[in-house]
């Protein structure tokens, strides 16, 4: 059940994200994008003005039926306010930072130039910390920094699989599992990259 919800919510960001990239209506879509961004590190239902980009369409059983968030609601809420931000100050035709196919740590390991290894070293700190985060509070909070140094590169990422991961998260028993994604994604495109280095050199 929880395997298909994770699949859902993904495809739910996905829909949305790909409704705002692919929309004629420059100033709505600015409006909506701006709105969005006032709601990161802030909590789903919190803000009014954002309750129709969250809430619409989004399934009814999925919502929390307390006083507190559902996962489902967590991880939709983040993905959506981080893209917000990610996408700020790049054209949303020509340039999407939501690029399905780029999962979190192989966005992550392109912030470190090719042989620098300063620079990878620092990567690698940051991206230490925000896998350690030891809830979906902590993980919202350091990810924005490093989503922030992906905006300034303009490294796009699969928000629909970030949102996957977000949801996963949040169950204490498939935390490590993410983390081994993440993982095997950060230096498998460092294994890539000394494979081309090699045919090159041929």
């Amino acid at each position: 059940m929880s395997e298909s919800r994770g699949k859902t919510i993904r495809n739910l960001v996905n829909s949305k994200i790909n409704r705002i990239l692919k929309s004629q209506n420059e100033p709505m879509v600015k409006s909506e994008l701006a709105e969005l961004r006032k709601g990161i590190g802030g909590i789903p239902g919190d803000r009014p003005e954002l309750w129709w980009s969250v809430f619409e369409d989004f399934p009814e059983q999925y919502m929390s039926d307390n006083d507190t968030p559902s996962k489902e609601e967590w991880s939709f809420y983040i993905a959506l306010t981080l893209f917000a931000m990610h996408q700020q100050g790049h054209d949303v035709e020509k340039e999407p930072m939501h690029v399905e196919g780029i999962p979190f740590g192989q966005a992550v390991r392109r912030l470190a130039p090719p042989g620098d290894e300063d620079a990878l070293a620092r990567v690698r700190r940051r991206f230490n910390i925000v896998a350690t985060s030891s809830d979906i509070s902590e993980l919202s909070y350091h990810l924005r920094g490093i989503i922030q140094l992906m905006r300034s590169a303009g490294i796009p990422l699969d928000y629909g699989l970030l949102a996957d991961n977000l949801y996963h998260y949040q169950f204490p028993e498939r935390v490590s599992r993410v983390r081994l994604k993440w993982g095997q994604d950060f230096y498998r495109r460092n294994a890539n990259e000394e494979s081309n280095k090699k045919k090159a050199q041929q």
